[in-house]
């Protein structure tokens, strides 16, 4: 019989606003028993750090230009993830660490993903092993670096086809910073991709035009209208654009200018509608169950229901929180690279062959 292992998975989304943290069981392979879940909000001051530095690296060179403010943000952001394993192993028994750490960067044309996070300093101060540097092999193999959570769904999705819950072909959409789906057909073979901004865009332009960090529940975009004009510019320019034919993408592939001069509620509105729009250009013939943050955007999620005739779901319906299927997906990563096992594949991330990812750095 196969050894289930046990693993603490985080996950820091593009958002920047905390860490959710969850520890799985698993044979790394079709078997997850979901043991914990948390969330634990970064401080404003750390968020703001986080924002400023992202929004200051729109090129390679910038790395090195604001290396010394990356490296102290590192190291607070680590400190930040050592504070939440501790407590959480006082809570809850855990064999390793999946760390994805903090994404400041990613160019799939430079062949670039920097995410930062000192994975040996987590280590040391948990007494855990840990994986972390998800990304680098598969990069190294031709991938885009992204997405990695594929195999996670995949592994889920099995779980609950074995228990009756689900039918095949099916879809999961996962609405982070960027919005990425995976489609799984009847034999189980899966494709992935990522489709266009999810929250990225509603809250960069919150952030910058009012005192909140997203439009909590899509009441801002509620209350504006849809700017008609900017929306079938930004359309027109949007599909001209080299971003529209990647597989992976990054936050810094969108801005938000095209929305100047708009109120708060009505740039919401149109900003919420333009990417309820291009989600719903690339989504497939599959039901689908959304997880991420944005399925908590009631506007959001309403706006792609009118724009498409497949049926949507909320993975919640399924006893399964939609918070953190990410911060699950790098615990079972971590476990696969653990095992050898492969975690990218070239109808995921484009890579060569199926690769597996992480440096995993043993506590002796």
């Amino acid at each position: 019989m196969e050894k289930n292992l046990s693993a603490l998975g985080f996950m820091s989304g593009t958002s920047g606003d905390g860490v959710d943290t969850s520890v799985i069981s698993s044979n790394g392979k079709d078997t997850i028993n979901i043991k914990y879940n948390r969330f634990d909000p970064y401080p404003t001051s750390l968020s703001n750090k986080i924002h400023r530095v992202k929004e200051n690296i729109s090129k390679m060179q910038d790395l090195l230009k604001y290396s010394s403010e990356i490296d102290k943000l590192e190291i607070e952001i680590t400190d930040f993830h050592i504070d939440i394993a501790i407590k959480a192993t006082k809570e809850v028994d855990y064999d390793l660490i999946g760390f994805h750490g903090h994404t400041i960067y990613h160019n799939t044309e430079e062949k670039i993903s920097k995410q930062i996070g000192l994975g040996a300093n987590l280590s040391k101060l948990t007494n855990k092993d840990v994986v972390y540097n998800f990304r680098q092999n598969d990069i190294k193999n031709g991938g885009e670096g992204a997405p990695l959570s594929p195999i996670y769904h995949l592994a889920l999705i099995k779980s609950l086809f074995n228990e009756n819950k689900v039918k095949t072909p099916i879809s999961i959409l996962n609405i982070g910073g960027i919005a990425n789906i995976t489609e799984i057909e009847k034999d189980f073979k899966i494709t992935s991709r990522d489709i266009g901004p999810g929250n990225c865009l509603i809250d960069k332009w919150i952030r910058k035009n009012s005192d909140k960090f997203f439009d909590e529940n899509g009441t801002l975009a509620d209350k504006g209208k849809t700017d008609k004009f900017i929306f079938d510019q930004y359309l027109d320019n949007y599909y001209y654009s080299k971003v529209n034919y990647k597989r992976s993408l990054d936050t810094n592939d969108f801005d938000i200018s095209f929305a100047k001069g708009l109120s708060l509620e009505n740039g919401t509105t149109t900003i919420t509608d333009l990417t309820s729009e291009l989600l719903s250009k690339k989504i497939g013939i599959n039901d689908i169950y959304i997880c991420g943050g944005g399925r908590k955007n009631k506007y959001l999620i309403n706006s792609l229901k009118k724009k498409i005739n497949n049926k949507l779901h909320l993975i919640d319906d399924l006893n399964i929180d939609g918070d953190y299927i990410e911060s699950q997906a790098f615990a079972f990563l971590a476990i696969r690279s653990y095992l050898g096992l492969p975690n990218s594949f070239p109808s995921t991330t484009n890579c060569k062959e199926p690769t597996v990812g992480g440096n995993i750095i043993k506590n002796s």
